[in-house]
């Protein structure tokens, strides 16, 4: 039945509480825990109830019980203290962003995701991705970056799991109610903003939202508007939901409505990060409002959206969207047409060979080629997605393709427990909170009494097994279990085990299922009496990945195992409530990826700066940041032809580090009751790896390595009516359309032998025509290294050389005093690639010349 009139329906709060609407309407509050405590004093169990969010616990508290607090002194105090601290940092003007690099009177950052895991109540993200989006926006309010976010409010979100008696995941998609989250429509003049988004029958109308984050906007998009069809209204329904369809005009909506709707309230940022390639299609919207603004010319437009950060998260070539050719051009044909760009130059920017048809358009792609400023989100991740993309550069080697890393990091405030933060102000200072790169600040962890630490610890590994026995029988009466089962969840686990957490999504790469490939160990294991160890699992298969529900059946068949039924738990419903529990009270943290497929991994770093310590493979994050002493490695971190003989070697060495290592050092206490070398072991961790993997760090190095720069290209492209963008622009096309003219001839070396020392300088000359580009239109460049068993360079270094005579398009470039560093054969061979001051990256894809 369809409504005459609709309402929105706010708290109605006596006046003293009033203040308790503007706290609950910004997130800050989710990474304040006097805030969250404030909440929970309203009704306890009603928070819980609501899924931990203050806009609904408002609205349906009793009318009594807010008119009780209204006159409760203790309670308003608190309020008072909050509010107090919340205006205090919203009004800061002494952020680490003004001290250092001064004020920015407009946004300087748009940050583009299709998800923002913030927090569990505002259900628009699945994953790892999300969660690292909330972290960074979280991290840049802290720090003060003028950074404004873009995502999409999706009706539905993620889906919520639920499992059946034979322990096969169900998923379970809820309505989220946008009326009692804490977000807000934009309003202009008074009335919704809404933006038109081009698509295939014309337009999309897209609402715009905004969830205030600290001192971050974040604008979300929603195509569910009774103006739109029912088709495009769904497009916004599911996270990462529908079809290639969908998912191609989902992106269309994030990418290109993102961009109209920041411009409609008024923002030019100079820099769009896109946090993964489902945003890219915003580079074809700036193209086309400064070819409309300015009145450059395709290519120049190209030159003058200098602006473009891109991050790419997925290492494996098929985790990335690729659409085929008729979707693209039945979606971005007429839009193609309107910015006078021919649709096969449109797909060309999304192909890895610009000179394939038949490829499909990939997203990731037209990121690449666009981009300023390429990362990975750890060195290993850097290092594998220069080789998966290194296409897109032919005939540059993979080491010199343009994509860096910069690790990623997590927001401490978000994740550390209550009660380690007290630990750590008594320690630390508050510099862990305002500081927590600090390395000197993180030192002081070892002065650390391990006394309190342990107890602080014990703490919380007791609180994680109240909160798994209540989830545990909770999950078993809805899943209709029998009444001894679920008698038992009041009595699995122990507060005093050794405890593991494992807690992802069951991607079937992480490998869940490799503790369990040899259950008659793992149950000596779990079974000792005396030393007992317990896991608790947690994670959520994707609705498509019949693999990896089936890893999830297993786990919960092996918890009815007799033998071990108290010591292995799996939390159904994996969200950030769930991962803060378990990165807080868990011992170790297990991680078991195939390396290198995982990207990073953030879990493991939320749970190291809990003083949990980490057990994992050398993959993502944990290759760069694993020390003896710091945690244990599994395996050698190498890569295994045979997925068998991996899997078997990397769960042997798993068992034994748990027998021979963990066991040991978590049981053997000293006459005090203390582990004593497991609390020095943790006290190590805490000391080198919390100044490294924090989110502050991580906004820091995008913000003074990227940001800054890329701002300061974009200003320098703009000046003097995008002179240097329609110069650039001039000169890439003339050096495209005369690159073939570029031959190099046989490099010679002066000391004519064939054996040198270390050490020993000689000079090399090359001829190269140039045919009708000019030398300063060059880079020509020595390359050598060392020559592997194939007969490649490996490895090489480049040394440049400079014109020594010639002209009319003959050259002889030469380097003098070049030497080697090291003995071994060696070989050398030379190279050009063009070269202007304004070349950013400095290689541009297919123009490279080998002699």
């Amino acid at each position: 039945m369809k409504p005459l009139h609709t309402f929105t329906v706010m708290p109605s709060l006596p006046e003293p509480l009033e203040p308790l609407l503007r706290l609950a309407y910004d997130l800050h509050w989710a990474w304040s825990h006097d805030a969250i405590e404030l909440f929970r004093r309203l009704d306890y169990d009603l928070w819980v109830e609501k899924g931990h969010n203050p806009v609904m616990l408002l609205g349906s508290v009793s009318q009594e019980r807010l008119h009780e607090l209204a006159t409760d002194t203790a309670f308003l105090a608190h309020l008072d203290r909050v509010v107090r601290d919340f205006d205090e940092y919203s009004g800061s003007k002494t952020t680490w962003f003004r001290r250092t690099h001064g004020e920015v009177a407009t946004p300087l950052v748009a940050y583009f995701s299709a998800e923002f895991g913030l927090t569990e109540c505002l259900s628009i993200f699945a994953g790892g991705l999300g969660v690292l989006a909330g972290d960074h926006v979280k991290s840049a309010s802290d720090l003060g970056v003028p950074l404004v976010g873009v995502g999409l409010l999706y009706q539905q979100g993620y889906f919520r799991q639920a499992l059946n008696e034979t322990g096969w995941q169900q998923e379970l998609y809820e309505e989220n109610d946008f009326a009692n989250l804490p977000i807000q429509e934009v309003l202009v003049d008074g009335s919704p903003l809404v933006v038109d988004v081009p698509m295939e029958d014309g337009v999309v109308s897209a609402k715009v939202w905004v969830v205030t984050v600290g001192r971050v906007p974040l604008y979300l998009l929603d195509t569910n508007l009774s103006v739109n069809p029912p088709d495009n209204r769904d497009i916004t329904d599911q996270l990462y939901g529908g079809d290639d369809h969908n998912r191609l005009r989902q992106e269309i909506v994030l990418g290109i409505g993102g961009f109209r709707a920041l411009a409609a309230l008024g923002h030019t940022p100079a820099v769009y990060h896109m946090n993964e390639g489902h945003s890219a299609f915003l580079v074809l919207e700036w193209i086309r409002r400064l070819m409309q603004d300015e009145g450059l010319n395709f290519a120049e437009a190209r030159e003058a959206a200098a602006g473009l950060v891109f991050t790419t998260h997925t290492p494996v070539a098929a985790g990335h969207d690729y659409f085929g050719p008729h979707l693209v051009e039945r979606y971005l044909g007429p839009f193609a047409a309107a910015i006078g760009v021919g649709l096969p130059e449109l797909l060309s920017l999304g192909r890895t060979d610009q000179h394939d048809t038949a490829e499909q358009f990939c997203a990731t792609v037209l990121a690449l080629r666009t981009s300023s400023h390429i990362n990975g989100v750890s060195r290993l991740h850097g290092s594998v997605s220069r080789e998966m993309w290194q296409r897109v550069w032919p005939g540059v080697p993979p080491a010199e393709v343009p994509i860096t890393s910069i690790t990623n990091g997590v927001h401490f405030e978000s994740w550390v427990s209550h009660d380690l933060k007290e630990l750590y102000e008594r320690y630390l200072g508050p510099k862990w909170r305002e500081e927590p790169a600090d390395h000197l600040v993180w030192a002081r962890a070892l002065q650390i009494a391990p006394e309190e630490l342990w107890r602080t610890h014990e703490r919380r590994r007791e609180r994680l097994v109240a909160y798994a026995r209540r989830s545990l029988r909770r999950q078993l009466t809805l899943r209709g279990a029998p009444q001894s089962e679920v008698a038992m969840a009041d009595v699995v686990l122990d507060p005093e085990a050794l405890t593991i957490g494992f807690a992802r999504r069951f991607a079937t790469y992480k490998r869940a299922g490799l503790l369990l490939r040899d259950r008659e160990r793992l149950v000596r294991i779990l079974g000792n009496q005396e030393r007992p160890v317990q896991v608790i699992f947690a994670g959520k298969a994707h609705p498509r990945d019949d693999a990896g529900k089936e890893l999830i059946r297993q786990i919960i068949t092996l918890t009815r195992d007799p033998a071990i039924r108290r010591r292995l738990v799996f939390i159904q419903d994996y969200d950030m409530a769930v991962a803060r529990y378990l990165v807080q009270g868990a011992d170790v943290w297990l991680n078991t990826p195939v390396r290198p497929q995982e990207a990073s991994g953030t879990s493991g770093m939320k749970a190291a700066a809990n003083g949990v310590l980490n057990m994992s493979t050398l993959d993502g994050w944990w290759d760069e940041a694993h020390e003896a002493g710091l945690g244990w490695a599994i395996g050698r971190g190498e890569t295994y032809a045979d997925p068998e003989y991996r899997d078997q070697f990397e769960a042997d060495a798993l068992y034994d580090l748990l027998e021979r290592d963990l066991v040991p050092a978590f049981y053997d206490r000293g006459v005090d009751g203390l582990p004593r070398l497991w609390l020095s072991m943790v006290q190590a961790s805490l000391a080198k790896l919390n100044a490294v993997y924090n989110a502050h760090r991580m906004v820091k190095e995008y913000t003074e390595l990227f940001y800054l720069p890329v701002a300061a290209r974009y200003r320098h492209m703009a000046e003097e009516g995008w002179k240097a963008a329609r110069e650039l622009a001039a000169w890439k096309q003339r050096i495209a359309a005369t690159w073939g003219d570029v031959r190099l001839g046989e490099a010679t070396v002066d000391h004519g032998v064939d054996t040198l020392r270390v050490g020993q300088p000689f000079d090399v000359e090359v001829k190269v025509h140039l045919g009708r580009l000019a030398p300063t239109d060059v880079a020509v460049e020595l390359y050598l290294g060392k020559v592997g068993a194939g007969g490649e360079i490996r490895d090489g270094r480049t040394v440049p050389m400079g014109p020594v005579s010639g002209g009319d398009g003959d050259y002889v470039f030469g380097a003098t005093n070049v030497s080697y560093h090291h003995s071994g054969t060696h070989g050398i061979t030379v190279r050009a690639i063009p070269a202007h001051p304004d070349l950013m990256p400095h290689l541009i894809p297919g123009l490279i010349t080998w002699a």
